[in-house]
């Protein structure tokens, strides 16, 4: 065989070794491509089954953000906490803002979640120091998603249920953890139906509280599936939305006192004062999965059985 004779045949094989690595490689992308694509699926169907996937979790931390706009006024309250999906209990501090004229700061109220309950203290409004303030949260009317300043995490994943539309956005990061976005609108009385026993009565009254049952939302889930975070657009009528907790507190210092409504645009307050249209934005990030968590409810003792004064 000649040198040329050589070269050639070798030619041949490297050719046909690199064809074959091609060949291969662009398999292997498609292939990639096909089960990233293939994990996204159908994005309302996974999005039902998120508050599933934080069950099997178990357990996470929670860090929540609630921000209430109207009348020109924007207040931001915190909290901080942890959460047992299972037994769908919490425990969350939330810092309320500053009263507008910034002159005093409050203290951290100290929230309990619970299967149709929320027990809060340090709550003020004449309540001992030492005592809770027990609320049924069915008969709020947001469903306590909006009135502790804080939505319990688990009924935050249980909104996703009710999912109409959703579109995968797509792949980011979440507090240095990978993660796939999704946006889209979810029905809070569909919610309400497919949802726990322990959660179910407080988004009905939800969805019968709010201005609209349709809630926007952009979530973002793990390769779990578990949510990482998730932001709520909810809308109400000030004295609708939120009844007995700090959410409605804040609601009113977000109100611009020297704002006017037509009557037409809300449904009459006291003296018929017109309610004002409040938007809320609630975020929630989950974090630390598998975290000890230990809620001890309040004994019957220590509930506050007296009148709550008004703000």
């Amino acid at each position: 065989m000649t040198e040329r004779q050589r070269r050639q045949r070798g030619a041949a094989v490297l050719s046909g070794i690199v064809a074959g690595v091609c060949v291969c490689a662009a398999g292997c992308s498609a292939t990639g491509r096909a089960a990233e694509d293939g994990r996204a699926g159908d994005p309302v169907e996974i999005l039902h089954r998120a508050a599933d996937a934080l069950v099997e979790a178990g357990t996470s931390k929670a860090r929540t953000s609630m921000e209430m706009a109207a009348g020109g006024t924007r207040v931001t309250i915190r909290g901080e906490g942890v959460y047992d999906y299972r037994r769908q209990l919490g425990e969350l501090k939330v810092l309320l803002p500053q009263d507008p004229s910034g002159a005093s700061e409050h203290r951290p109220i100290t929230e309990l979640l619970a299967p149709g309950a929320l027990f809060m203290k340090n709550r003020g409004a004449g309540v001992p120091a030492d005592k809770w303030v027990r609320v049924e949260t069915a008969t709020l009317s947001d469903g306590n998603l909006v009135t502790g300043g804080a939505t319990d995490p688990f009924a935050a994943a249980e909104v996703l249920r009710g999912t109409r539309t959703a579109t995968y956005v797509g792949r980011t990061e979440v507090a240095g953890t990978a993660v796939r976005h999704y946006r889209g609108t979810a029905d809070l009385a569909v919610a309400a139906r497919d949802a726990s026993a322990g959660g179910r009565d407080s988004l009905r009254a939800a969805a019968k509280g709010f201005a609209t049952a349709r809630v926007p939302f952009d979530v973002y889930l793990d390769d779990e599936g578990r949510i990482r975070k998730i932001r709520h657009r909810f809308s109400f009528l000030n004295g609708r939305g939120a009844d007995d907790g700090r959410g409605e507190r804040a609601a009113k210092d977000a109100n611009d006192p020297k704002d006017t409504n037509d009557p037409k645009d809300g449904h009459g307050g006291p003296g018929g004062r017109p309610r004002q249209a409040v938007a809320v934005a609630s975020t929630t990030l989950l974090y630390d999965f598998g975290a000890p968590v230990e809620v001890r409810l309040p004994a019957a003792d220590d509930i506050y059985a007296g009148r709550i004064a008004e703000d």
